[in-house]
């Protein structure tokens, strides 16, 4: 799902297997996700980890699509011939460890190497995406609770279900990531945690013809967070425009003209185990 909640639990014992490796395992439930020009519903798992270990800032998860057989008829996944695997990694290495310098200035307090890289293991080729986003990235002093950091990606696209942009460079990626802490209730801590990724500079509209594909796609995630030591409840509500870069109102795969959905909110509910 890619909530980015990257949030850690302040303890001098960690109650956890790392200090450092942070990990979570959850059942997800989402309607309406847009990354395509239908709209999918799903239920599945999913891996996700974070942590800091001296240069190296990681975050990444793995999900095993429609892990229960429970989705809408556009949706496949592990048990009917569609995926059963996808994963994204975003690792950033810090330059100013590798270089032992303080680099940041202003409101800019650290730099980094950042990638991110999605890889969705279909049944085949029309099925599967491999793509590679690199670029850089920062942390952003705001002087208040929020955290912020940004990164900037060069996109270099392998596989993409079939698309005209494959086995090229492909546009850009501009991404920031916010988190605020709204509290503790009951026992638990109260977080809002908040990305958008915005795809842009693409050729993928010109090398397609027609209007069903986007240069451009935009997405916006908002995630109320509520953990506990061990166990977290989410609920998400996240914006697709041109989802997956598809454009137009209406488009034909052969078998009759339907509406595109690549537009709109989608939403998701988990539950998870940290350890």
């Amino acid at each position: 799902m890619q909530s980015s909640t990257e949030v850690t639990p302040s303890a001098t014992d960690s109650p956890y297997l790392s200090s450092w490796y942070h990990q979570s395992l959850s059942v997800i439930g989402d309607k309406n996700v847009r990354f395509g020009p239908y709209r999918d519903n799903d239920v599945y798992l999913e891996y996700e980890y974070f942590g800091r270990k001296g240069p190296f800032d990681l975050y990444g998860y793995v999900d095993v699509p429609k892990a229960f057989n429970v989705g809408n008829g556009h949706d496949t996944g592990a048990w009917d011939h569609g995926s059963p695997l996808f994963s994204e990694q975003e690792p950033r290495v810090s330059i100013d460890s590798l270089t032992g310098k303080h680099l940041g200035f202003g409101p800019f307090k650290e730099w980094y190497v950042a990638f991110d890289w999605i890889y969705d293991l279909g049944n085949n080729q029309a099925n599967r995406q491999n793509t590679l986003y690199s670029g850089i990235g920062t942390d952003i002093d705001t002087h208040t609770p929020l955290m912020l950091s940004a990164n900037f990606y060069v996109r270099r696209q392998w596989e993409n279900y079939g698309a005209a942009n494959q086995d090229s460079w492909d546009g850009y990626r501009a991404q920031m990531k916010y988190i605020y802490p709204l509290g503790t209730f009951h026992g638990g801590s109260l977080t809002y945690v908040g990305f958008f990724n915005y795809d842009f500079g693409s050729r993928l509209a010109e090398e397609t013809g027609g209007n069903s594909r986007s240069d451009t796609a935009f997405v916006a995630t908002n995630v109320l967070l509520y953990s506990f030591t061990h166990w977290r409840f989410v609920a998400v509500g996240r914006y697709f425009h041109n989802g997956g870069q598809w454009n137009g109102t209406a488009l034909d795969f052969g078998s009759g003209s339907f509406q595109n959905r690549s537009t709109g909110w989608g939403y998701y509910l988990s539950a998870g185990y940290q350890f």
